[in-house]
């Protein structure tokens, strides 16, 4: 058995840096989000995933795929999302057992609404304190880490799709 490779205490220091700066920007971006524009982080999510789509539109399945949510739970926020006009759900013209999530004209004055606050929080909380320099290292590392992650992540189990 191999021993453990314990962090020493630079790696500790940029690790645990690394924790506590995603717990409070994560916390700060989303009080501003619903503060300023009445969304939550996973509304935010949903509302720009379709409005970045040529029809505003995704099967359920790939947006829980972009998300990295079961489809269940999706399908739960969904419904919430529904009663407050942002999205609607179809079925899926090729898969009956499918459906397809599209985004309102509610919706699209919602994430349009939205995108220049959330825009400006990530810039004032994380971008604009950085150098290019770090920019450019932030996006190397985190992309690297993605890659890594997501060649060896399984996928999330799914149950049958709403």
């Amino acid at each position: 058995m191999e021993a453990t490779r314990w962090l020493d205490e630079r790696e500790d220091r940029a690790w645990r840096g690394y924790r506590r700066m995603r717990r409070l920007l994560d916390l700060e971006l989303a009080r501003e989000l619903t503060q300023d524009a009445g969304l939550s982080e996973a509304d935010y999510d949903v509302l720009s995933d379709l409005s970045e789509t040529p029809h505003g539109r995704l099967r359920l399945r790939e947006l829980a795929d972009l998300m990295l949510w079961s489809r269940s739970r999706l399908s739960h926020h969904l419904t919430r999302m529904q009663q407050r006009g942002l999205v609607t759900r179809e079925e899926c013209a090729d898969d009956a057992r499918g459906s397809v999530v599209a985004l309102t004209p509610a919706g699209r004055l919602a994430i349009e609404s939205a995108a220049p606050g959330h825009v400006a929080a990530v810039r004032r909380h994380l971008i604009d304190l950085l150098t290019p320099a770090e920019i450019d290292a932030l996006g190397a590392l985190t992309h690297r880490v993605v890659d890594h992650l997501g060649a060896r992540a399984p996928r999330p189990r799914h149950a049958p799709e709403a």
